[in-house]
């Protein structure tokens, strides 16, 4: 009971979001419950909005780069995204955990990304915010290189090659946020797990990265734990 009193309090306080169940985060029609982040729009009146909604699905055109926020705040959460390119191959990310705009080289919010580069999809990206992983030196490089700023080594390759479809197919992306880890699966395949994340709550973005992608899913469900597998 006193928990649950005190998650009511927390709520009405406006201090986090709490899922009661499965959401899309997007409804099909518009942007409600995003804001956009996109420096170029902010001196250029003629810059385009490179977010929009295509025959119910939510599209990155990739340029001008920046960001579609969330207006929300989440914690202990499992994102499903099903995505391909629509083009060339190319970038883009869903990053968690996200607060601070244009954080780092004026553009990207204070977060952690996680990576959906084609064939290298499942890295993680340290945006002024950390992770740990196994085999860190390995996987990020020596450790007098790590860093989560510009210049530094802030990328964290994932686990596996090759569990990604061909570009034009659907690929799916799952993200588990718990406390201080974070899982993902491209696939169904675990592509990367790490740990003592400095953030544990903040918003969701999808960026706009260079490359246009289509996603035609992307929901959100609170969880009580990491999936084991």
């Amino acid at each position: 009971m006193k928990i649950t009193v005190t998650l009511v309090i927390l709520c009405l306080l406006g201090q986090f979001h709490v899922l009661a169940q499965t959401q899309s985060l997007f409804n099909g029609k518009d942007l409600t419950g995003w804001h956009v982040d996109v420096p170029e729009m902010d001196d250029n009146p003629g810059a385009i909005n490179p977010f929009v909604i295509r025959k119910g699905n939510l599209v990155s055109l990739g340029t001008p780069q920046g960001h579609l926020i969330t207006d929300k705040e989440y914690s202990n959460f499992r994102i499903e995204a099903v995505y391909r390119f629509t083009g060339k191959p190319g970038n883009c990310g869903i990053l968690v955990h996200a607060s601070t705009p244009r954080s780092l080289y004026d553009m990207f919010p204070k977060s952690i990304e996680v990576q959906m580069m084609h064939e290298n999809a499942g890295d993680f990206w340290c945006i002024v915010e950390d992770i740990e992983v196994p085999d860190m030196i390995e996987r990020r490089g020596p450790k007098d290189k790590w860093g989560i700023t510009e210049g530094m080594n802030r990328r964290i390759l994932n686990l596996t090659d090759g569990s990604e479809r061909p570009v034009g197919k659907w690929n799916k992306l799952a993200i588990e946020c718990f406390e201080d880890q974070i899982k993902v699966w491209v696939n169904g395949t675990l592509v990367n797990h790490g740990f003592n994340a400095t953030a544990t709550k903040g918003h969701v973005a999808v960026q706009a990265e260079g490359s246009e992608v289509t996603f035609k899913k992307l929901t959100i469900k609170p969880i009580q734990e990491l999936s084991v597998n």
